[in-house]
């Protein structure tokens, strides 16, 4: 049976893709350099489903890597997550997330490309927008390098190029670009979530850290946006529906070649503010916060428009925000210290 190849895998996006291409029926194959994740993800995953489950902890900038991978396996797709994505970090180390972002794009191209593999899904993101010039976001808004005010973003832009070049230069190539607006919550059962390395940059997590205790405040950076409450409004949607809109992009990839952009957000933007107080009427748990300095790079609204994704893959998000807040606790709760200490 062939297999589906996941980097970037046992990372929060990648982890839960994969438990979804297992709930459904098919093969995963793992690579991971780990940067960003724990290995023990893959265990759980393994008890989970009761399967072994292929996994290399291999960078996708290494193509001999990659190369020997596509030989070891019979790939008949690969949905790209490995990359760097932390926008402040992105700023102050620019070099870095080109190297990693648009190098390992390329190089796993080049793998596919070898192995007769020209099915991808590509994980992008709204970023690519930069500045909204309109709310919400549809995917024929300008997508220019210029307009993003972050490195990361500039990545995604440069990569999504390189993707449409790829595919105008052979018609048998597919590629999804899904461009991410912000997931939050976990898998259902509780024993795989969002567990970052190092000071978390995502939202969630460090919300679910204050309610526990482990860190005395969140911290909201910038209060003098316009928006409603001054502070950034994001569309946030629940995990579980992102990955469902990448095994809709598997199918519909059966049947469709070339470049599609598809924007995967719930269509309904949350303040910093609201998603706070969304969290603690979902929980019960109380989280202190305190307004600090905007962050370099963060734009003031984003929110989608993702009509496309329902007219032509059939996708829309499916829960709504106590859904995503109750599950990201439960799954905290569950694993205050998350995977735990690396193996």
């Amino acid at each position: 049976m062939s297999s589906i190849l996941v980097t970037g895998g046992a990372g929060y996006i990648g982890s839960h893709t994969v438990a979804k291409l297992l709930e459904s029926g098919q093969e995963a194959v793992i690579v991971d350099n780990l940067a960003n994740a724990n290995p023990k993800v893959i265990g759980i995953l393994e008890n989970l489903y009761q399967r072994k489950i292929p996994f290399y902890e291999a960078d996708v900038c290494d193509r001999e890597a990659m190369q020997r991978i596509f030989a070891s396996h019979s790939i008949s797709a690969v949905i790209h997550f490995a990359a760097l994505k932390a926008v402040a970090e992105s700023v102050a180390k620019p070099l870095r997330y080109y190297e990693v972002n648009v190098g390992g794009t390329v190089s796993l191209c080049a793998a596919m490309i070898e192995a007769g593999v020209k099915r991808l899904v590509y994980s992008s993101s709204a970023t690519v927008y930069g500045t909204p010039q309109r709310v919400p976001l549809r995917e024929d808004d300008p997508v220019n390098s210029a307009a993003v005010a972050n490195p990361y973003g500039r990545t995604k832009v440069i990569c999504e190029g390189i993707l449409q070049d790829l595919c105008a230069s052979d018609a048998e190539f597919a590629v999804m670009a899904l461009r991410y607006f912000n997931p939050i919550g976990a898998h259902k059962s509780g024993k795989i979530g969002e567990d970052p390395q190092g000071v978390p940059n995502n939202i969630m997590p460090n919300i679910t850290r204050v309610a526990l205790g482990q860190t005395p405040g969140f911290a909201v950076f910038g209060d003098d946006y316009a928006t409603p409450d001054c502070t950034c409004v994001r569309d946030y949607v629940h995990i579980l529906d992102l990955v469902d809109g990448h095994l809709a992009a598997l199918e519909y990839m059966e049947n469709h070649r070339g470049f599609e952009a598809f924007n995967l957000g719930n269509g309904k933007g949350y303040s910093v503010l609201e998603i706070i107080h969304a969290f603690e009427a979902a929980t019960g748990m109380s989280v202190p916060y305190e307004i600090q300095e905007r962050r370099p790079g963060d734009v003031a609204a984003s929110c989608a428009d993702a009509g496309k994704a329902k007219r032509l893959l059939g996708w829309e998000a499916k829960n709504d925000i106590a859904a995503m807040c109750s599950d990201a606790w439960r799954w905290q709760q569950m694993n205050p210290n998350g995977y735990g200490a690396r193996c």
